[in-house]
């Protein structure tokens, strides 16, 4: 699920729809949690679909550390990527706001740590050198994203945090020894899959 201060807006002809925010969202916080209704498919379930199902998980799903595609229910499929995204992926289920996002600003996510199974091409950004998502690219940049994590997590405790009561109950324990600092946050390379690449 999205937070609740965004919505679909159009962003340009290059780039299409995405999720912008309606209010101030504060570093820390939580903007996307997997919940009861997102789906997820097996790679055996998708081998068994339709071409035309196939190109819809293609253009619109993420897939998880067990190999498993997930198809989100809500705007959470338009966030769109960037190289300086402002969420990043949690080894918990969900995406932290690493930076402060003011009302107006797309939320966006780094595709790399989405586990895609075929090279992305993106639009140049200012900034970053890179051009493409890549496979292995949480293999490469799991580093940078951690230290973007551990920094959003010293401010999870003190800002309001919407979709926390979706958290699921295995990393309940976990997030909260984080955020107060009893504990170091898991890597978000724990979001890696290693498996068989399933060509859609």
């Amino acid at each position: 699920m999205i937070h609740p201060d965004t919505e679909l807006r159009f962003i340009s002809p290059e780039i299409g729809y995405g999720v912008v925010a309606t209010r101030f969202i504060p570093k820390g916080t939580i903007c996307w949690i997997f919940d009861a209704f997102d789906q997820t498919f097996s790679p055996e379930r998708v081998r068994g679909l339709d071409q035309m199902h196939k190109d819809i998980l293609n253009k619109y799903s993420y897939r998880d550390a067990q190999g498993d595609f997930v198809l989100c229910w809500d705007n959470s499929r338009f966030v769109n990527h960037s190289f300086n995204s402002s969420l990043v992926s949690t080894a918990y289920n969900f995406e932290l706001a690493v930076r402060d996002i003011h009302p107006g600003e797309e939320l966006t996510d780094d595709y790399g740590y989405l586990n895609v199974w075929e090279p992305f091409d993106c639009l140049p950004e200012p900034g970053s050198a890179r051009t493409q998502v890549l496979p292995d690219d949480l293999l490469n940049f799991h580093p940078e994203w951690d230290a973007k994590l551990t920094e959003a997590f010293r401010h999870f405790n003190q800002v309001d945090q919407p979709l926390k009561p979706l958290l699921e109950a295995r990393y309940q324990a976990k997030v909260e020894a984080v955020a107060a600092g009893r504990e170091p946050m898991d890597s978000i390379l724990n979001c890696y899959y290693r498996g068989e690449v399933v060509k859609l």
